[in-house]
């Protein structure tokens, strides 16, 4: 039974997170022979300061002009 985890900065729309979903089971039943009945994901939503990249929160660096 996969379980597969995924983190995503916020502000996907349910929409997207729905064929994320279907994608990833998609893949897993072709590439491993997974059965999607058994197959679990879990989307997980981080808010932009909870997420950090070159030292700054996501949120810092959005604020930051374009180089």
């Amino acid at each position: 039974m996969p379980f597969i985890s995924v983190r995503i900065l916020e502000g996907a729309t349910p929409e997207q997170k729905s064929e994320v979903i279907a994608g990833i089971t998609d893949v897993m039943v072709k590439v491993l022979g997974k059965s999607p009945e058994t197959t679990h994901i879990v989307i997980e939503d981080v808010p932009l300061e909870n997420w950090g990249h070159k030292g700054k929160s996501v949120a810092e660096l959005r604020k930051q002009p374009k180089a």
